[in-house]
């Protein structure tokens, strides 16, 4: 059922709130006269009406037994979280997209960004300036994180309390659609990160709706959303209607599902396979396929399993695996969840089948852990070297620029790019970005602003971090992470983003890298010298990468199959701000005995070869 107010044109709005322990409803409309109109109860707590004189504008609350809340599936809070809700006329934006037909999430480039801190104005529009920048680097999806409203200007999205409206100081309704539109022109998908999981805790009014939150769960944030206990079916189809609000009226591609661990529900028909269910009629009644993407760190290949087979139908998830290996094989960290990871082999493992650990112990988790995802697909798996939480959830914001070496930089863009999943890259990683990306927040609660403080801090204990992290609420913390775009043609910075760029041109034009398959691979390790060697083939097209994990220079035995080979891009040339490289620019396998030809690799660096 649609739910939230529902301009229908010559002033008439319908009004839908579900509300089912409430014996009183009705809309008390502050313009253009303020009335107060009760709403009809229907079946199963669901209140309407259709009510005259309201146009485009209008500010309302619902007054529920008496008192004033917002409209909890709002549209628009001109006036922030603790204000009223405004009506919209869906219709009245003219979109430019009619010839857009979507890209397969398996052809994705995936470049995730914060619009407060991707552009200095912080707004939609800005981006739109920078869409060119991105098609040019070789993205063709951007991945924005949560717009739904939150309290205050500043925050990562992840305290929205409002899943309905769009971010005022973002540039609302009207600026996202302008976005989605601009991108659509452009040839660039838009996925965006919806959090249903929880709600934030300043200006979260589902709380006093009763039946929207049970204690039969825990999470993170308190209790859990309801899912499954009395009175869920209101709640099921409060999110359900959610994703597909955002399918139809912004047009957007794709969805990425925050932290679906967090999401309980026992019942006989999970709430993603009802989501998924949802988009997969919509899509069929749009003509074109629409995607779900989970982050999950369940390593569960339910949740991407097809129905047929009993999973719940999502397209496709986040590894966090693969971040983890990746990132420990590069700078040793080992505290905290890293304890589990940093063995070349793992990361071996991990290009053969998505997740390290398929029910393997856990010394972190201190169980066992995973299952094997041998039924699902490579392009079901969203790889990444570093993702808003991986940084920004780190004390002091440093992403792996400061963490680790040039050269190695270059390894972490290969390990991914070259890899047989669907790549994602963090806003200015590209170009080696400086600034940190920190937490933070604008809430007005004093009390709230100091737990958040204090919340932080015991995060980082579990990591063994020293020294005080920034303030999350100053808004020179939130300053500090924008992004610099001065540095992406300067000096290394620009060669790291023509680095990239040269790394998605070989993806999209060698058959070998563009086909997404686990099984038309191979992988091996030479230890001791911390070399990991991966094959991939497309029919005649084969690619062979050596990637040098070790410090040292490294002489190995090429292997290779007979035929004759050409370099395709070498880490270590000068051209790449390497020290220069004696690896031969073509190699000769048709003598068996030169079979076993032996090159150098440099330290920290990648040669990849085509047949």
């Amino acid at each position: 059922m649609r739910i939230g107010s529902q301009y229908l044109g010559n002033n008439i709005c319908k009004f839908t709130l579900w509300a089912p322990l409430f014996k009183e409803v009705a809309v008390h409309l502050l313009t253009p006269q303020e009335k107060i109109v009760s709403l009809e109860r229907t079946e199963r707590g669901y209140w309407e009406g259709e009510v005259a004189g309201v146009e485009p504008g209008t500010l309302y609350f619902y007054q529920i037994d008496g008192e004033d809340r917002a409209d909890p599936a709002s549209n628009s809070q001109p006036k922030g979280v603790h204000g009223p809700s405004e009506v919209l006329d869906s219709n009245a934006f003219t979109w430019n997209d009619r010839d857009w037909k979507g890209i397969p999430v398996k052809e994705m480039v995936i470049y995730e960004l914060h619009v407060g801190t991707f552009t200095s104005e912080g707004t939609f529009t800005a981006i739109i300036e920078k869409l060119s920048y991105l098609r040019e680097l070789g993205v063709n999806a951007i991945e924005i994180m949560p717009v739904a409203q939150f309290p205050g200007e500043r925050n990562w999205g992840y305290d929205g309390v409002f899943p309905y409206a769009v971010q005022n100081s973002y540039g609302g309704v009207n600026g996202l659609k302008q976005l989605v539109d601009a991108c659509h022109q452009q040839g660039i998908a838009v996925i965006l990160d919806v959090v249903y999981n929880h709600l934030g805790p300043e200006g979260n009014y589902l709380w006093g709706l009763q039946t929207y939150f049970t204690d039969k769960y825990k999470t993170p944030w308190g209790s859990a959303i309801n899912y499954d206990d009395a009175h869920s079916d209101g709640v099921r189809n409060y999110f359900v209607e959610n994703v597909l609000y955002w399918l139809n009226d912004y047009h957007i591609d794709a969805l990425r599902l925050d932290a679906v661990h967090a999401i309980y529900d026992c019942g006989a028909k999970h709430i993603l396979q009802e989501m998924a269910e949802a988009v997969t009629k919509y899509s069929q009644d749009q003509g074109r396929k629409y995607y779900l993407i989970a982050e999950s760190d369940l390593n569960d290949p339910r949740i991407i399993r097809s129905q047929e087979v009993g999973g719940y139908g999502v397209d496709a998830q986040w590894s966090d695996d693969f971040h983890h290996i990746l990132h420990t094989l590069l700078t040793k960290e080992n505290q905290g969840y890293y304890a589990d990871f940093g063995k070349l082999e793992q990361l071996a493992k991990i290009y053969c089948c998505g997740y390290v650990y398929t029910w393997d112990y856990s010394e972190f988790r201190q169980r066992y852990h995973g299952n094997v995802p041998s039924d699902c697909k490579a392009s079901q798996f969203v790889v990444c070297a570093q993702n808003h939480d991986q940084v920004g959830n780190r004390m002091l914001g440093d992403r792996l620029t400061g963490l680790i070496s040039f050269e190695a930089q270059k390894i972490a863009a290969a390990v991914v790019l070259l890899s047989p999943f669907v790549p994602m890259l963090f806003m200015g990683e590209e170009y080696g970005e400086t600034a940190p990306f920190l937490y933070f927040v604008s809430h007005g609660d004093p009390g709230l602003i100091e737990a958040v403080r204090e919340g932080r801090k015991n995060e980082f204990a579990a990591f063994h971090a020293e020294g005080e992290a920034p303030d999350p609420q100053a808004e020179e913390t939130f300053k500090r992470s924008r992004l610099n775009w001065d540095l992406h043609r300067q000096g290394k910075h620009k060669i790291l983003w023509q680095f990239y760029q040269k790394l998605l041109q070989l993806r999209r034009q060698n058959p070998a890298l563009a086909k997404l398959d686990c099984k038309q691979l191979e992988v091996s390790i030479v230890e001791p010298e911390k070399v990991l060697c991966l094959r991939r083939w497309e029919g005649e097209n084969q690619v062979v990468c050596w990637i040098n994990f070790d410090s040292s220079v490294t002489e190995i035995s090429t292997n290779l199959p007979e035929g004759n080979w050409e370099k395709l891009l070498d880490s270590a040339e000068s051209k790449w701000g390497g020290e220069g490289s004696n690896i031969p620019q073509k190699l000769n396998k048709q003598d068996k005995q030169v079979k076993n030809q032996k090159i150098s690799l440099n330290p920290h660096s990648v040669v990849v070869y085509t047949n």
